[in-house]
């Protein structure tokens, strides 16, 4: 959640920050609420100091021999008065967290301005786009000719945007979650971590995806639990309530995990194929860092999300988002988009995020300075990649004529040698 301080004293900024996201929020009724929540709790606090005194003259009294019926009575009245308020408070409280925890990010200063992804601002390109001396088709049919995604026997198991890996697509996949994986932590200096696929409320609060996504959520039925729909949730739980050392910055962390997402919004849009799938697999990078370091560690992260696309050899662009397509909880995103020649589009592949203190401030991860002044740190994350989203890369990009798939080169010992699909 954004700092509640900024909201009651530079509650223009909040404003701004919502106009450029074109969000409509009544932060008047949020300053009541506080403005309530606040009183009660100095009327509370200063009824306690009252009960405390009057106690002690009690008790002086009745060592003295005297029974003062008038306090005895009156403390009465003020232990109950004390309940009632403090019942108030916790009914306060809630309604003034539940509308803190609805406010979005504030977008950092270098954010373009805009509505929608037309206003994303592209900030570089590497590689070239591959050229073909014959018509390049889409990963899923190259996937059904080569018999190595099966859509409808998926369909069949479970429902529609699901995929059955068969034999050498299998192979492909999991060959690029290990060569992700030894790649950020052989080269890049991230720790591997292997988390629960599955998360409590809380963690789904610390993050942002609560309260205000659930309907987006694959929910366990019977407990209180939820699929995740990324690993940024439960690793960055990790130090969820914790105060971490200020020489401990930054922390890196690296993980696998499926990923599940009902994502409601995308009926009949972009759908086909591996694209926008209910479960698919993902490599995270995820950092903690100092405040003043944050965004060197964003653009570090960036740079290590790409270096995999670099590596395999395939062509993409780097997009800043604007104001109106960046996400709830970021204040900066950066979109890695890679090029896709049997579809002719760019299709993101990674999300690379700076949070600041918003994801913090919600799950309490903080740090003690030098001096001893405990503060909030700042979170990233980026996907290490999306790996389907790579697969369908690597099937695009590195077709041959013939239908036949070339294996990158970096990706050959993980392939177990197989320089092809399928093998000569």
């Amino acid at each position: 959640m954004i700092d509640p301080k900024i909201v009651r004293e530079k509650t223009d900024i909040v404003y701004e920050s919502l106009k450029k996201r074109g969000i409509e929020f009544n932060i008047e009724a949020l300053l009541m609420v506080d403005e309530k929540r606040r009183r009660l709790i100095q009327e509370t606090e200063r009824m306690k100091n009252e009960k405390n005194e009057l106690s002690n003259e009690i008790a002086r009294s009745k060592k003295g021999g005297s029974t003062p019926v008038e306090k005895i009575e009156h403390l009465r009245n003020l232990g109950k008065t004390i309940e009632g308020n403090e019942q108030e408070l916790r009914v306060t409280e809630k309604e003034w967290e539940d509308m803190l925890l609805i406010i979005p990010n504030i977008p950092h200063s270098t954010v373009p301005e805009g509505k929608g992804d037309e206003g994303n601002k592209v900030v570089k390109f590497w590689g070239e786009k591959p050229t073909f001396d014959f018509q390049p088709l889409a990963h899923w049919d190259i996937g059904e000719k080569l018999d190595i995604l099966d859509f409808k026997r998926a369909a069949k198991i479970t429902g529609s945007r699901f995929t059955l890996y068969k034999s050498y697509g299998a192979l492909l996949e999991r060959a690029l979650i290990n060569f992700m994986l030894d790649l950020h932590t052989t080269e890049h200096g991230y720790t591997e971590v292997l988390p629960p696929f599955m998360v409590n409320r809380e963690a789904m609060t610390g993050t942002g995806q609560l309260p205000k996504f659930e309907e987006e959520l694959f929910k366990l039925e019977g407990v209180d639990y939820f699929l995740i729909p990324t690993a940024e949730v439960p690793v960055t739980n990790i130090h969820s309530n914790e105060i971490l050392r200020e020489d401990e910055l930054p922390l890196k962390y690296v993980s696998y995990t499926p990923c599940f997402r009902k994502e409601a919004g995308a009926h009949g849009k972009d759908t086909r194929g591996l694209t926008r799938q209910h479960q698919f697999n993902k490599v995270e990078i995820v950092k903690f860092a100092l405040p003043e370091n944050s965004y060197d560690e964003l653009e570090g992260l960036l740079l290590n999300a790409e270096e995999v696309l670099k590596k395999l050899n395939i062509h993409y662009r780097v997009s800043v988002l604007c104001t109106g397509d960046l996400g709830f909880s970021a204040s900066k995103t950066y979109d890695i988009e890679v090029w896709l020649p049997g579809q002719n589009i760019y299709r993101e592949i990674s999300s690379c995020s700076n949070f600041e203190s918003f994801q913090a401030r919600r799950a309490k991860i903080r740090y003690r300075k030098t001096g001893g002044k405990i503060e909030f740190v700042h979170t990233l994350n980026g996907s290490g990649l999306a790996v389907g989203r790579t697969v369908m890369a690597v099937m695009e990009n590195y077709q041959s004529k013939d239908g036949s798939i070339v294996i990158p080169e970096v990706l050959i010992p993980y392939m177990h040698g197989i320089r092809k699909i399928p093998p000569v």
